[in-house]
């Protein structure tokens, strides 16, 4: 016999990391289309959007995180460091190649 859509539960976490995969998908697009447009009027809105999708993917982490469904490691210090100074010489050299 065949399954039909309705016959297919997701769970919870499936359910969730769904959502939090096309949140971040969305976001992404967005994130093209705002360096992409052309307009004043067009950006804004596409800001507007990007904003709310940004909450509510951080809304579905946050469930995700508070349920066990995410694991989120801490960084070791050392690795912090060494990333900020990276980026901390990055941006000299940008700030000096302005100048």
């Amino acid at each position: 016999m065949k399954q039909s859509k309705k016959d297919i539960m997701l769970s919870e976490k499936d359910a969730l990391q769904d959502m939090l995969d096309v949140e971040k998908l969305l976001m992404n697009y967005y994130s093209a289309a705002l360096t992409e447009g052309s307009s004043t009027a067009f950006r804004k809105e596409i800001l507007k959007n990007f904003s709310a999708h940004e909450k509510t993917q951080f809304s579905v982490f946050e469930q995700m995180l508070s349920r066990g469904y995410y694991e989120v490691q801490p960084a070791p210090k050392m690795m912090i460091d060494q990333n900020a100074e990276k980026f901390s010489k990055a941006k000299k050299q940008m700030s000096s190649a302005s100048a």
